[in-house]
């Protein structure tokens, strides 16, 4: 894998290594907690899987053809995801975004050709999101919708890599997965993946305690849009993780394993930590896996929610 020759950037999605987080073994012995890299793919996050699938899976059914945009609502990872791949197909992308997002996000974005455009600021993605339909209600010859919260693709993405991937990387030693729940495609793909497995795998889902929170990219269910490709009865359980918690875990993981993670996935190691715990306290023995969604310097830029945990 590391020596492969590709012809196209597009072959690069996928393969991400799989590290044990061994800064943690103290605290749950007997029990392996293992990190899925997805900052490796090279749009720098978790979101290449589906951005690629969705943009994929569109071309191939006639969907997305040459005369029409890709547009959809993100002002993240998936925005950097669907303009390097749309780049890279020859398929135009445009993004609908709150202009309060950071500077360095829209820079990287429009590198690729894409266009940007704004929503209502005091809205944020659920705005972005409402402010797309009304764009494809208007002129639906002009667009093609790919709406990640909705499209298959998603989740597709993450059942036919992410899931095969760690069972390939750990085999019968997995015993729990462990991630947050966003658009909720890499729960959803990956655990119906695992729940396929010869072995049992306990799949738990995690999000933000709070509807005010610091963890980007990740929902609290019960005060946003609900993804339509999200269904609470997939994972075998829930689970809740406080801001502090996950800003707190992205520190450690950079300072005690060199890992500089973005929050989402600080919230990732917590969660995925506290199951550690249970399992080596209640079972004295088991492998988790969880997520690195990106990479920490995505989050260099100032944004509402800083270091002191104060609005």
């Amino acid at each position: 894998m590391r020596h492969r020759r590709i012809e196209s950037i597009v072959d690069a999605v996928g393969g991400t290594p799989l590290v044990r987080l061994t800064c943690l073994a103290d605290e749950a012995p007997g029990v392996a907690i293992y990190l899925k890299l997805e900052y490796a793919n090279p749009g720098g996050s978790v979101k290449d899987r589906p951005a690629l699938q969705m943009l994929k899976d569109a071309i191939a059914d006639g969907r997305l053809t040459p005369d029409k945009t890709l547009i959809d609502a993100t002002s993240g990872n998936t925005g950097v995801a669907l303009s390097l791949y749309g780049a890279a197909l020859g398929q135009r992308i445009a993004l609908v975004m709150p202009p309060n997002v950071t500077k360095a996000r829209k820079d990287i974005i429009a590198a690729f050709g894409t266009e940007l455009i704004f929503s209502d600021p005091m809205e944020g993605s659920d705005g972005a999101i409402r402010h797309v339909r009304d764009l494809v209600a208007k002129d639906p010859d002009k667009y093609f919708y790919s709406d990640q919260y909705s499209n298959p693709s998603n989740p597709k993405a993450h059942y036919l890599g992410t899931g095969r991937e760690i069972l390939e990387q750990v085999g019968d030693r997995i015993t729990h997965f462990v991630t947050g729940l966003g658009t909720s495609g890499t729960m959803m793909g990956t655990t119906r993946r695992l729940h396929e497995h010869d072995r049992p795998v306990r799949c738990i889902a995690i999000q933000p305690s709070e509807a005010m929170h610091g963890l980007e990219g990740l929902k609290h269910m019960a005060s946003s849009l609900v993804p339509a490709i999200y269904d609470a009865s997939v994972p075998d359980a829930h689970m809740t993780v406080e801001t502090e918690d996950g800003w707190d875990m992205a520190d450690r993981i950079a300072a005690e394993q060199g890992l500089h993670i973005g929050h989402s996935a600080g919230a990732n190691i917590f969660g995925a930590l506290e199951v550690a715990k249970e399992v080596s306290k209640n079972v004295g023995s088991g492998c988790v896996v969880t997520v690195a969604c990106d990479r920490g310097d995505r989050y260099f830029a100032p944004m509402r929610w800083e270091a002191r945990y104060e609005w």
